[in-house]
């Protein structure tokens, strides 16, 4: 057995053992250390979305940070999104794979493993509690803000390609830290280079704490098994981490052998029950979407009119797409390709899937069966559950299952990525790396422990703060991705690019 799950196996029962007796008292469960986190949480959410009065309306800035490279660079590319979707998915099938290219997975590996990073529950989830918080108009943003998102997805997993360090032994590094690094330090700008990636890394370090996803994971089961106790919330947690454990050890090829399973397997199980409800009930689909755009433009019972929708629709995008954070260019950096620009083309697939279709359906589904109206304190999964329910009765359970598959492939894809910030900050060092591997499958045990608001104000945060530096480098390399893509369009109109299938 490897030394690793020994001692996760070992300390699994040591931690079992002390929150049994520490969850005996439900209160003492979220006392102590928990409400000194929940504090921070607060103080960070409220440092991160502050407002600003501008041209008579409240407006976060964060908000205007992430959504303008968005619409920047669809404009500045031509419309890569559109002009170029065609050509992304026959990169994506594997019609110009290179087997003998650097890099340890094929492009449909570094895709799912993508991907699995996105399509989870931020769909599920995310969309109630946009809903939930800012009425059905909040979809209509998340819709359009996925939209643009694909253009900005393109232009970071390039560079996560073409400054991607691949080392002695033919495993690769990449993302933002080193983009960031050693893309600007080409350009003449090293110091900058050095400081733009090295925030980016201190700031991407506590994306370990994936607490949102086991937190969601935790209550569709409890939805459907009716249990939920402090004492469950721990030994869940402790579960889900030596199950993580298990998985991450092998690396990305292992990641991306499980992803690139799950993640077709359980789009096809949401997708197809999300089709059964929505072809069900085709005729009231127009009305869904005029409540929609409605909400979009007259929101009613929404703080701060439209900007607050828009924000609203923002936060959780930026959950569901990740557009603008740059972790997915770490698992893209891994493909096997000798062109950078054709992993870009890729990558721009991720916000269509994971947002533009699958958030739409998600949004049809709880506005048709109108669940979110008179909803009070129901949010996240149970709203989503509970739509799904009141068309198919048995779905909950289903639903639970693609909960949990959702949720744990998400969880270890960011488990390669975090794996990859903690070996560019402390190095790779056998020691260093088992170090990291401990710290995050522990860093999973009290997820079920905070509440939804919690965590997704936890986890919009952090990803916001990402966002900074990454997005400052993609502006400063933007000149020079036009010029890739000018290159490539035209090596491929010529032929000097061939389909290799």
């Amino acid at each position: 057995m490897h030394r690793f799950t020994r001692f996760m196996l070992l300390a699994t029962c040591i931690v079992a053992a002390s929150a049994t007796a520490y969850a005996q008292d439900g209160e003492a469960a979220r006392g102590g250390i928990i409400s000194f986190l929940v504090d921070i949480i607060h103080w960070l959410d409220a440092v991160v979305f502050m407002s600003v009065d501008m041209f008579g309306a409240s407006i976060k800035p964060i908000v205007i940070w992430m959504g303008a490279p968005m619409l920047f660079l669809t404009v500045y590319f031509g419309f890569v999104n559109l002009t170029s979707f065609r050509r992304a998915w026959n990169v994506g099938r594997g019609k110009y794979h290179d087997p003998t290219a650097d890099g340890e997975v094929t492009q449909f590996q570094a895709l799912s493993t993508a991907l699995s990073g996105t399509v989870g529950l931020g769909n599920i989830a995310g969309v109630a509690a946009a809903i939930s918080t800012g009425g059905p108009g909040a979809t209509f943003w998340m819709i359009i803000i996925g939209f643009c998102a694909m253009s900005l997805k393109f232009a970071e997993c390039t560079l996560g390609v073409k400054y991607r360090v691949v080392h002695k032994d033919g495993t690769v590094s990449g993302g933002p830290m080193h983009y960031l690094k050693n893309g600007l330090a080409a350009r003449g700008w090293k110091a900058v280079g050095l400081f733009l990636g090295w925030t980016y890394a201190l700031l991407a370090l506590p994306s370990l704490l994936q607490i949102a996803t086991v937190n969601q994971i935790y209550e569709s089961l409890t939805l459907v098994t009716g249990v939920d106790s402090a004492l469950y919330q721990w030994l869940f947690g402790i579960a889900l981490a030596a199950l993580t454990a298990v998985v991450i050890i092998g690396g990305i090829k292992s990641i991306a052998k499980v992803t690139s399973r799950l993640v077709p397997l359980m789009a096809f199980i949401y997708i197809s029950a999300a089709l059964v409800i929505i072809l069900g009930n085709i005729t009231e689909v127009p009305a869904a979407f005029a409540t929609i755009l409605d909400g979009a433009f007259t929101p009613k019972g929404v703080a701060g009119g439209v900007l607050g929708v828009i924000v609203i629709g923002m936060q959780r995008a930026v959950y569901s797409t990740e557009a603008g954070l740059g972790s997915a260019t770490i698992a893209h950096a891994a493909a096997k390709t000798r062109e950078p620009m054709s992993e870009g083309m890729v990558a721009l697939m991720e916000p269509f899937i994971d947002t533009v279709v699958i958030c739409t359906m998600t949004a049809l589904v709880i506005v048709i069966t109108g669940v979110y109206e008179g909803a009070d304190g129901i949010a996240g999964v149970s709203m989503t559950a509970s739509a799904f329910a009141s068309v198919i009765s048995w779905f909950p359970a289903v639903l639970a299952l693609a909960a949990f598959l959702f949720g744990f492939s998400t969880i270890i894809s960011w488990g390669y990525y975090a794996a990859k910030i903690w070996e560019f900050i402390f190095g790779g060092s056998n020691r260093s790396m088992t170090t990291y591997k401990i710290v995050f499958c522990a860093a999973l045990i009290p997820g079920a422990v905070f509440t939804l608001d919690e965590v997704y104000s936890l986890m919009s945060s952090l990803f916001f703060l990402m966002a900074v530096p990454n997005i400052i480098g993609i502006y400063l390399m933007a000149p020079e991705l036009r010029r890739d893509l000018k290159s490539y369009l035209a090596r491929l109109k010529s032929g000097a690019i061939k389909p290799t299938n």
